[in-house]
C-alpha cells in the first residue's frame, strides 16, 4: 500500500469522497454533519492523502491545520473493499506522523456518536485519543463527540 498526497482530481478519491458524505449524511441527525466537501479539502490549510493498492484507492484521509500548533483530522474514510485490512490505521499514523514532523502540539477531530461510528473510534482510542471538549468553531451536541491527542 502506498500513500501519497491527493490532489482530489481522480475518479477513484472523488468516488470515495462521495461515499464518505453520503455516509455521514446518513448516520447523522440533520445539522451534524461536519465533513469537508470538495471546496472545503482544497483549501490552503488542508492536506489530503490517499493509499492505494496499485490502481484500486483503499482509503483517504486529511489534517486540516488549525493554527501553528494544532491540527484537525478530517475525512477519513476506508473503501468498502479494503475494510479490517489496516487502511486507516496507515493513514491515521501517516497523519500524527506529519502533524509531529510540521510541530504540532495536538491533534483532533469530531465525530458522531452511535454504531457507525464505533469502528472509527476505536481506532481513534487505541492510537490514545481521548474524549474532551469541543474545539474551533464546534458547538457540543447530544449527539457528536470530541476526540484529542496530545502529540
Amino acid at each position: 500500500m502506498e500513500i501519497r498526497i491527493d490532489d482530489l482530481s481522480s475518479a477513484a478519491t472523488r468516488s470515495l469522497l462521495h461515499l464518505h458524505l453520503a455516509g455521514m449524511h446518513s448516520n447523522s441527525p440533520p445539522g451534524q454533519v461536519f465533513a469537508l466537501d470538495l471546496s472545503g479539502l482544497t483549501c490552503a490549510n488542508v492536506t489530503v492523502w490517499s493509499a492505494w493498492n496499485g490502481g484500486d484507492i483503499c482509503g483517504i484521509g486529511a489534517l486540516k491545520q488549525l493554527d501553528a500548533h494544532a491540527g484537525e483530522i478530517k475525512s477519513m474514510r476506508t473503501h468498502p473493499d479494503y475494510l479490517r485490512r489496516g487502511v486507516a490505521a496507515a493513514l491515521l499514523e501517516h497523519i500524527i506522523n506529519e502533524a509531529r514532523a510540521r510541530g504540532l502540539h495536538r491533534l483532533s477531530l469530531e465525530t458522531g456518536s452511535g454504531p457507525a461510528f464505533e469502528p472509527a473510534l476505536a481506532l481513534y482510542r487505541r492510537y490514545g485519543f481521548i474524549n474532551g471538549a469541543a474545539f474551533s468553531d464546534y458547538q457540543k451536541s447530544d449527539f457528536n463527540q470530541f476526540l484529542h491527542l496530545e502529540l
